[in-house]
This record gives C-alpha cells, structure tokens and sequence, in this order.
C-alpha cells in the first residue's frame, strides 16, 4: 500500500509513522510518501521517523517530496492535514477575532470559518488533482475544520472521502473508563458535526448506563467534559458534549479571558518553531535527537491541548499516552483494506443516518467501515431541538462559506460569517473577510 501524507513536514506526522510501525499486522504499507511545500520541515521529521524506526524490522520507506503530483500519482491511500497559512495564520486568526469582541478558536467560530476560507481553494485544487491522478485511492481528511472541509471535498471525490478527528473516540473512552465498561463491548449513540457534537447514550447487552453516570456527581469529576461543563449542565441536556462545544456554552466568558492572555496558536506557534529551528539551523540532522526533541515538545503540547477552555485543570494521563487521531486513522486504513468490519465514529454522508437533517450532509456519528465504504448508523433517536438547530446554524454557515469559493463571491462569505450563531454581526463578518482577504491577496482573485 502507498500512504500519501499531504502536509507531511506538520508536527504530527510521526505519530502516524509510530502507528503504522506498531500495527503493521493490520495495515502493511510499503511506501509512506511525506509531501510537504516545505523541504527544511520535511528533512526534520524525516529525521524523527529515523529515530523512531531504529530496531524495527521492515519499516516503511519514506520518501519525500514537495511535487504535489509525483505525491499523489498511484497513492492507494491519501492523508491530508495541511495548514494552510501555518501557524502563524491560526495565530492572526484567533488574535484578530478576540480584538473584534468574538471567538477564535482554530476550529470554532470565527477563527474556524477564517481558516477555512484560507483552505477550502487549497483543497479543492488538491482534490482535482486527486481525481486526476488517484481516482481510487481514499482520502483521509484531518485537514481542519475537517467537517467542513470534508463536505466541500466530496462534492469533487465522493463517499471516497472520509473525515476523521479523535475527539469523539476520547469522549467515549472517559465515559467507559468512568462506568467501568470495556470499550469494546460499548454501544455509543453520539451524533454531530466535527467539533460540535454529544454522547448522548452509551448501551452494554441493551442496557443505557449513561443515566447512571450523569447522576453520579462524583464520577463526572473525574472525567474532563464533567469538569470543564459541571454536573448540572450535563444533566440538564441529558448528554454529555464534545469538548469543542464549551465554546458555545461558554463564550461570553472565554472571549473576556482569552482577550487579556496568549491563545493557543501563539503557544503552538512558539514551541513548533523552537522545534524546526533547533534542527533547521544546526546542519544535518541527527535523528535520535530529533525524536527526543520532538517527543518533549509533543507531551508540551498535548498537556496546552483546549488549555483555553480547562484553564488550570491538567488532562487525564491516558489522553496524554494513548491512542489519538493516528490510531481512528489505522482502524479506518485497516477495515478499507479488507480487514475485519469496524465501528467508528467518523465525518461522512448522513444518508438516513440522521432523517431531520440533508441526505448529504457531513454528519460525525458511528458507521460501519467495510473495503465498500462506510455506512453511517440510524440513531438511536430524533436530535432534540436544541443539537437540531445548533447542527443546523453552524453546518449552514459553513455550506455557505463553501458555496463563496465556489461561486466566488466575497459577498457570498460575508454572509457565511454573519449566519454564524458565534458572529452574529454584519460589520465583524465584513472585517474578518476583508481583513483574511488582505493576508492571502490569491483570495482577491478568487472572491468578487
């Protein structure tokens, strides 16, 4: 099999490799190809899958290249998590937003459909090229906000195209650590929109124990949506939300903290390029030093991971070690493969999945994962109003965001920020497309 990883200079590129190499029984990938606009952040990394294959036997071969179509031509497999912008770009947007009174959170809000305004052309280019070049090969999108970003990419490849995040399978794990119950043996009824979405049954041999774990105060302390939304929040929705959802039910508060103190892009920011700059400057590289410089600065960086939003509180030791988004890559790649039939929690084409909701909408909630595809389940129930029209709002904004770069219209995405429930606001919306427009002038030829 030939992995393709677009963006494969990013940060966490080697979490992908140390999967591949822990689980190559179940996904046997033969070439990883890393293509990546920048050759200095490819040569680091590249250095620390070195480090890392060090003993295995059989490790990929890695190649690297920043030719998008030499990537791309005869991949089985594409993996897309750029950023366009970089980090700097996260940077200006949520700064940008916080000085204009709204959220900026990467994914949320404004800083979410900034970024994605920035993105959306980037991919949709990649996507022909994929069509061209790769016309069977998945495509495994982790390119944020990747709900949006996935729906957009379907339009040109299909059901092809599926959307992963770590998110709902790190709310699901909590919840069965908290009440005791294997993983494995759980049936999870969570339904949403990436970043936006709620847990709102978790069954054993037919029984619903998340009552159980809702009444219990004491045990939602001890996992993090219980500290960071409170009991009584909780159990007034009857579901336990995705942890993005704090910047809904938060926000007011969270734009008057975050204001005054560093965003998380300038966190990240600063420790990335203290990374890349210790290898890039200091000639070749060497690789066991870069594994260990990047395994210190990715711990770093899972404890700061939504700090905005927990404040004070630390992560749980098993969000910090264990499996993340890597892991919902190779349990899709595995059953894509051929292998044994999966559930996951995964971005993908509503179908009936959802009745209230468009048949094409991109919906996160459990689907069957087969080498056909992947088969979204029937909920468990109706959305109630409130998860309906908080899915719906959000999920419009971005479908108009994406109808702007289509269409090409600046008055178009000017809309696409005022339907936001986080914007609310004609001159913000105005400020903040003019003002991402202003620092990506190929936007200017793109929106009229």
């Amino acid at each position: 099999m030939r992995l393709v990883l677009l963006g494969g200079g990013g940060f966490r590129t080697p979490l992908i490799f140390r999967a591949l190499l822990q689980r190559r029984d179940e996904v046997d990938v033969d070439e990883l190809v890393l293509f990546d606009l920048s050759p200095d952040r490819l040569t680091v990394i590249a250095a620390v899958l070195d480090g890392m294959a060090v003993g295995v036997r059989r490790p990929p071969r890695v190649r690297l290249t920043t030719d998008l179509d030499d990537a791309l031509t005869g991949a089985d497999v594409v993996f897309a998590a750029i950023r366009v912008g970089g980090t700097q770009g996260r940077v200006r947007d949520e700064r940008r937003a916080l000085e204009l009174g709204v959220l900026g959170q990467e994914t949320v809000g404004a800083g979410g459909l900034t970024y994605g305004l920035r993105t959306l052309p980037v991919m949709l280019e990649i996507a022909e090229r994929i069509g061209a070049l790769a016309p069977y090969a998945w495509v495994l999108n982790f390119t944020n906000p990747a709900g949006m970003i996935t729906e957009a990419l379907r339009e040109l490849l299909g059901d092809r195209v599926i959307g992963i995040c770590d998110s709902p399978i790190g709310l699901v794990r909590r919840a069965c650590r908290a009440l005791d119950v294997p993983e494995s043996a759980a049936t999870v009824d969570y339904v949403g929109i990436n970043h936006l979405g709620w847990l709102r049954s978790l069954q054993l041999d037919g029984t619903d124990l998340l009552p159980s774990l809702l009444a219990d105060e004491a045990g939602l302390a001890g996992i993090e949506e219980g500290r960071l939304f409170g009991a009584e929040l909780l159990q007034g929705l009857r579901a336990i939300p995705n942890e993005y959802l704090y910047f809904y039910y938060a926000q007011r508060d969270l734009v008057a903290e975050l204001a005054t103190g560093r965003t998380r892009g300038e966190v990240v920011a600063d420790s990335q390029r203290a990374f890349y700059r210790a290898f890039t400057d200091a000639g070749p590289v060497e690789p066991a030093a870069a594994l260990a410089a990047w395994s210190e600065t990715r711990m770093s960086r899972e404890r700061s991971y939504l700090a905005e939003a927990r404040g004070a509180d630390e992560r749980d030791q098993q969000d910090l070690s264990g499996g993340g988004y890597e892991h919902v890559a190779l349990d899709l790649m595995a059953a894509l493969a051929g292998g044994p039939a999966r559930t996951l929690i995964v971005n993908s084409r509503n179908g009936s999945a959802v009745p209230q909701l468009p048949p094409e909408l991109v919906l996160e909630v459990p689907a069957t994962v087969t080498s056909d595809g992947v088969g979204p389940l029937p909920v468990a129930r109706p959305l109630d109003l409130h998860q309906l029209g908080l899915i719906a709002s959000v999920r419009a904004a971005e479908r108009t965001l994406i109808d702007a770069v289509r269409h090409r219209s600046s008055a178009t995405a000017r809309l696409a920020f005022e339907q936001h429930p986080l914007i609310g606001s004609p001159r913000i919306a105005a400020a903040l497309v003019d003002s991402t427009v202003a620092d990506h002038p190929q936007l200017g030829s793109i929106l009229r």
